[in-house]
């Protein structure tokens, strides 16, 4: 199912002022992937930055959280669960030998509300989680008592959806199908899982913007989408209501918390992943904006729709139709892209290089050799790396699409990454340096490889758009083995 759509001037919003915040998200951020603006139940505008397009699913990282939550609220309306329910006896096959007072008191409202105890995000702990997470966590320290702090923290989201299969007998993704999912029209939903074959609940699901839309729409109606109650309405207002104390900024990040999901400023509330992946909901103005992206900041997309889209939705009855105003918007949707490589289309270094292989030392990447082939239109990159071989193609001018598992993004340990599909450009900086960008075009991660070419070697530099540690994933020295084979 699709949702409606509609001109932004029957829904009351102009498409100039539309055309302004699209310019706004260019011009203050990187690597916006999608955006889908919800008026009155109907969508007034949406784009996708080429590579992205709107059939892609496009990772949601901890906009996942609220669908976790979602699903205990299924489970508490069909009695399966209580948020009072003490989480030592949900999880009694996994806990340590010794239970301390503060795990014993931890609660499911606890793990709801981000209060667990714990001082720290216990997915993200000193200790590696191995192959067995839920004891893992359970084993971690709680140094305050349930409900006294708020520490964002992934693993209890984790901990909910491990408790949820145990309760339903079925993976979150699967409780979620018949109740959520087909209701609202989405298909092809994925969750990352872990070892133990939980879903991973506080980040790993995938699905498209519209997908997120209707989410997000469903919410916003207090659980109800074409007419149908999906999500109790009670669970939709508590959920999304404040419930504990986050901060004492002034920032978004400091408006309180509801149940997975965040209080903002101005009223309103929202679906918050890392890098930019948000569902946000504007009750006052009957608004609903969703956006995927690749950003190091979220702080500065709220701060862009605060400034620039908040303000245009004071009206509420239609404006005169503008044609003119219209067209615009709809030639600014239809041409968003994403930045190309910029430089020279070619260089007399080129033909000295390509079919040249060179070899680089021993790396973290675990890259071993890298076989250039520049040709007319496009760039052939041939890595080898310890699973394998790999062939990139960078288009020229263009972004071209394949599908590759090196430098893919994967938080499972020691995994191989899965492949996916990337799109990908190239361009030469000077003579002697040359670099390709890589979109893996279903999460929000890019990498950019650049070679600066000098005698018999060539300076390699990996760079990542955005991390949860440094951006930067290689800088090195590879020496040529063989020269123009053919």
């Amino acid at each position: 199912m699709t949702l409606p759509r509609s001109t932004p001037e029957e829904q009351g919003v102009s498409s100039a002022a539309v055309v302004r915040f699209v310019d706004a998200l260019d011009e203050n951020l990187h690597d916006v992937h999608s955006m889908m603006l919800v008026r009155g139940g109907k969508v007034v505008a949406e784009g996708w930055w080429a590579p992205y397009r709107s059939s892609h699913p496009h990772s949601l990282f901890s906009v996942s959280k609220s669908f976790v939550s979602t699903a205990v609220g299924f489970a508490v309306d069909e009695g399966l669960l209580t948020l009072d329910d003490a989480v030592v006896e949900l999880l009694a096959d996994d806990l340590p030998e010794v239970v301390s007072d503060n795990l014993a008191a931890m609660r499911v409202r606890h793990l709801l509300t981000m209060t667990s105890g714990h001082a720290v995000d216990t997915s993200s702990a000193d200790s590696p989680l191995g192959d067995d997470w839920p004891r893992a966590i359970l084993a971690l320290p709680v140094e305050h008592a349930p409900g006294s702090t708020f520490v964002y923290n992934s693993g209890a989201t984790y901990l909910l959806s491990v408790i949820l299969q145990g309760v339903t007998g079925q993976r979150v993704l699967d409780y979620l199908t018949p109740r959520l999912f087909e209701p609202l029209g989405l298909s092809d939903a994925t969750w990352e899982q872990c070892p133990r074959g939980f879903d991973v609940g506080g980040w790993g699901l995938s699905i498209t913007t519209e997908d997120i839309a209707a989410f997000g729409e469903t919410y916003l109606r207090d659980g109800v989408f074409d007419g149908r109650q999906v999500v109790p309405a009670d669970w939709v207002r508590a959920a999304t209501s404040w419930q504990v104390h986050n901060g004492d900024s002034a920032d978004d990040n400091g408006q309180g918390y509801g149940f997975q999901f965040w209080r903002g400023r101005h009223n309103t509330y929202r679906a918050d992943g890392a890098f930019g992946q948000f569902s946000i909901a504007m009750p006052d103005q009957n608004a609903l904006l969703v956006m995927t992206a690749g950003v190091d900041s979220g702080a500065r997309v709220l701060d862009t729709v605060w400034e620039h889209l908040l303000p245009v939705l004071t009206r509420q009855t239609p404006l005169a139709p503008d044609a003119t105003g219209l067209a615009a918007l709809t030639a600014r949707l239809g041409t968003l892209s994403l930045a190309l490589p910029d430089g020279a289309d070619g260089s007399p270094t080129a033909a000295r290089v390509s079919g040249s292989t060179y070899v680089l030392p021993k790396n973290t990447l675990d890259l071993e050799s890298v076989t250039f082939d520049f040709g007319a239109d496009a760039t052939r990159l041939a890595v080898i790396d310890g699973h394998g071989s790999h062939e990139i193609v960078a288009g020229r001018g263009t972004w071209t699409e394949g599908h590759t598992s090196l430098l893919a993004p994967n938080d499972a340990e020691h995994a191989v990454p899965a492949a996916g599909p990337i799109a990908a450009a190239g361009a030469w900086a000077d003579d002697d340096a040359y670099f390709a960008t890589l979109y893996f075009t279903t999460t929000p991660f890019a990498v950019t490889l650049a070679f600066d070419f000098r005698g018999d070697e060539v300076t390699v530099n990996v760079e990542r758009n955005v991390s949860f540690g440094p951006t930067q994933l290689l800088h090195t020295v590879a020496r040529i083995e063989k020269i123009n084979q053919e």
